[in-house]
């Protein structure tokens, strides 16, 4: 049942977060892009995922799609370039069917994340659904897919101790930022709003920002620093500002979207000459692509942790959360049964009304023939009561079969479907087929609510 859904893509466990970034999609163009390659590579629903860690793609086969892999198309899509013989293979990741709902439960729950149980990624999930149904490229295949991801993500966050202590990537940044103050109080400059730098300010405003240590918010859109700062006590200014002439700061932690970097190693020096404790301020880089020219870091011995840093920071503590794992690890088994049944009633209820509607037909004729002929002198309240008799009848035999192709469909090996179909007299089998083939969506059966 879930055999036409896939998800292509790569992410911290195979790559570097400079390399991830090869595989980006032009900022600004995802809606072109992949509108054209869920057309081009014959796929009816499908889903992008970007965060500092993975670019994945998400999709759903037509019932026309051949099964071949989609590598070397996403390869192409992703990167601008043609790949060479069995490099899009070795670059990207492809999982199928069970395994590619199971990888993005993972992933919603955090158990796929350098940091098991971090949060900010169930946001990230939530907005690639969101982009998808924004383009028109997410139908009742995905729709199931996401809901239950954000299902199980809500229930390990909220049953489970996973997302407790230090979960998340800016946590880990919070900690580097806490130790520098400890040692020399002073402001902190967070350059670009992303949820990155938004939790990054949460989490120092409650832990340890005081009297000696200030907040600096430093945005390309200034109104959109003043108001970020208006919520948290802190100072706003212009990206601009801050590059020319920046204010005295201990630590900066930068987190935009831009394609190149924004502090060069002009910047840095001005930026170094303002530290008011006589130290070089540390510099966090936690954009992907790097926000800090990392070579003139080098040449000035500034201190810098980039994305790689932190990640590797967080894979070295993954082993002391993987037994509060195993229980989440549970919670995404169990999502794996619920979605399957889901899938039975939404995709193959159609059928299974196709299957009802055919035996109610089948007594309707038996009964008029009996009524016009047998029992023609019948009164209108005995053929009543023959008429629902024989419905009711009707539904209780096709109930038996409907209980039989669910459990072909749930444990029946591929082709269970069709060898049953085959089974059947062609035109039967032919209605059956149709009714597989239907939108389950356009004709209000299960329709799937809007996560």
């Amino acid at each position: 049942m879930l055999e036409d859904l896939g998800i292509v893509g790569i992410s911290w466990r195979h790559s570097s977060s400079e390399a991830l970034q090869r595989f980006a999609l032009r900022r600004g163009e995802e809606a072109e892009l992949l509108a054209r390659f869920a057309k081009h590579a014959g796929l009816s629903e499908l889903a992008y995922l970007e965060t500092c860690n993975r670019v994945e793609l998400i999709f759903s086969r037509t019932p026309d799609t051949p099964a071949k892999d989609i590598r070397p198309l996403a390869y192409e899509l992703l990167t601008g370039q043609t790949p060479a013989a069995g490099e899009a293979e070795r670059s990207l990741k492809a999982w199928q069917g069970e395994g590619a709902c199971e990888h993005l439960f993972l992933v919603a729950a955090g158990l796929d994340s350098a940091v098991i149980g971090e949060v900010e990624i169930v946001g990230q999930v939530r907005s690639c659904h969101e982009l998808a149904l924004d383009l028109g490229l997410s139908g009742y295949r995905l729709e199931l897919l996401f809901k239950e991801s954000l299902r199980i993500a809500a229930e390990v966050r909220d049953e489970t101790t996973l997302g407790e202590g230090r979960v998340s990537l800016a946590e880990i940044a919070v900690k580097h930022i806490r130790e520098r103050l400890a040692h020399t109080p002073g402001a902190v400059a967070l350059v670009g709003i992303s949820p990155m730098t938004e939790r990054t300010a949460l989490s120092l405003t409650k832990k340890c920002l005081d009297k000696k240590a200030s907040l600096i918010i430093a945005n390309r859109t200034t109104e959109k620093a003043r108001t970020l700062a208006g919520k948290l006590g802190a100072k706003a200014m212009s990206l601009k500002e801050f590059v020319r002439e920046p204010p005295a700061v201990e630590v900066v932690l930068t987190s935009t979207s831009s394609e190149t970097p924004l502090l060069t190693k002009s910047a840095l020096e001005r930026i170094a000459a303002k530290s008011l404790s006589g130290q070089p301020p540390l510099f966090i880089d936690m954009a992907v692509p790097p926000d800090i020219d990392k070579r003139a870091c080098k040449e000035l011995h500034l201190k810098c942790l980039s994305m790689d840093d932190i990640v590797h920071e967080a894979e070295s503590n993954r082993q002391a959360r993987l037994v509060e794992a195993a229980q989440a690890r549970q919670r995404v088994d169990n999502a794996l049964l619920r979605l399957h049944n889901q899938f039975a009633e939404c995709v193959y209820g159609p059928l299974f009304g196709a299957l009802q509607n055919r035996y109610q037909h089948t007594a309707r004729m038996g009964v008029n023939r009996l009524l016009s002929k047998e029992l023609k002198g019948l009164g209108t309240a005995e053929r009543e009561a023959i008429e629902t008799w024989a419905e009711v009848l009707a539904r209780r035999f096709a109930h038996i079969p409907t209980l039989g192709l669910r459990g072909l469909l749930h444990y029946g090996p591929d082709g269970s479907l069709e060898a049953f179909l085959e089974g059947l007299d062609a035109e039967f089998a032919d209605e059956l087929r149709q009714a597989l083939n239907q939108d389950p969506t356009k004709n209000g059966h299960n329709r799937v609510a809007k996560s």
